[in-house]
């Protein structure tokens, strides 16, 4: 078996979801959408970590979807996260954003159930087999506890539209060991925005990234001019972007990101308990003026 579908291959943003007074703010999500697609994403996640898809009612994820679904027009590709700790709510999740205009599906492993091999493959085997959109693996194993065990990976080759791999781990040799045994038959794409040129490197096709949010031109331009050849370009911008990228993840994804749109003007500084407000504003706005994103007198 080849290589399956592509999605997508550059850089997709995972989008925050703004919040006014308690509830979904779709005038700054529409504008946030119409911000990227102009500055060069080149596909959007909605209701993923940085959407807090965890605090979101199944009734705000379907008015999102069909939102984002209408506002993105097919211009780049919708990708939306459908993951969660019980297969049946996943695979719920999948069929509902395959009916409102979905592109594909982002599926985490499951969360705090620590699932074995077993339970694994059966949890991404049963959410594929409900829709036929291409489905990404989301490996992020600070955030479930698990990691993606490479039997897993050979299991799931077969299936058809399980097409590509988050891989956040962090951990080069894991994604190293991923990209030689199983790079023919996924995409792998960087979950980590500090090391997208190395995991190129390795033969990823692009980042599902945080830090675009706010940069979404750089982040898009680091990826193309890899794919055409110029990687001392790409890695002039890799490492430019450091800095940045750690005040970014200094508090946990996506308090920084959302206080940084929020001094850009892009939206409001609102979370959904647990997540709460950023302890380092002024370090974000220091990091912002350095960047030129906010002027001198920026708020």
């Amino acid at each position: 078996m080849g290589r399956k579908k592509n999605i997508f291959s550059g850089c997709a943003t995972a989008l925050v979801t703004p919040f006014y007074r308690g509830e979904i703010d779709y005038t700054s999500l529409g504008e946030l959408i119409d911000f990227q697609i102009a500055n060069g994403a080149d596909a959007l996640v909605l209701l993923g970590t940085s959407g807090e898809a965890s605090t979101i009612s199944e009734a705000e994820r379907e008015k999102i979807i069909s939102f984002g679904a209408a506002r993105i027009a097919k211009r780049v590709p919708l990708i939306v996260g459908c993951g969660s700790n019980c297969t049946d709510t996943a695979v719920k999740y999948s069929k509902s954003a395959e009916s409102l205009g979905a592109d594909a599906l982002l599926i985490v492993t499951p969360y705090y159930n620590k699932a074995s091999e077993s339970g694994l493959c059966a949890h991404y085997k049963t959410v594929a087999s409900a829709v036929s959109l291409p489905i990404i693996i989301y490996n992020v194993p600070s955030r479930t506890g698990v990691s993606v065990p490479m039997s897993v990976y050979r299991e799931l080759c077969p299936v058809e539209n399980i097409v590509a791999v988050k891989e956040a781990s962090g951990n080069i040799a894991y994604a190293e060991e991923v990209c030689s045994l199983y790079g023919s038959y996924f995409d792998i794409y960087s979950g980590n925005d500090d090391i997208i040129l190395p995991l190129l490197s390795l033969g990823a096709k692009g980042v599902i990234s945080a830090t675009s949010n706010i940069v979404p031109s750089y982040i898009h331009q680091l990826c193309r001019e890899y794919e055409a050849g110029n990687t001392e370009k790409s890695r002039q911008i890799q490492l430019y972007l450091l800095p940045l990228i750690k005040e970014m993840f200094a508090e946990v994804n996506p308090i920084p990101i959302k206080t940084a749109l929020s001094l850009m003007g892009m939206c409001r500084d609102e979370f959904r308990l647990p997540i709460c407000k950023s302890t380092r504003t002024r370090y974000i706005r220091d990091i912002l003026r350095r960047y030129s994103l906010i002027g001198k007198q920026g708020t």
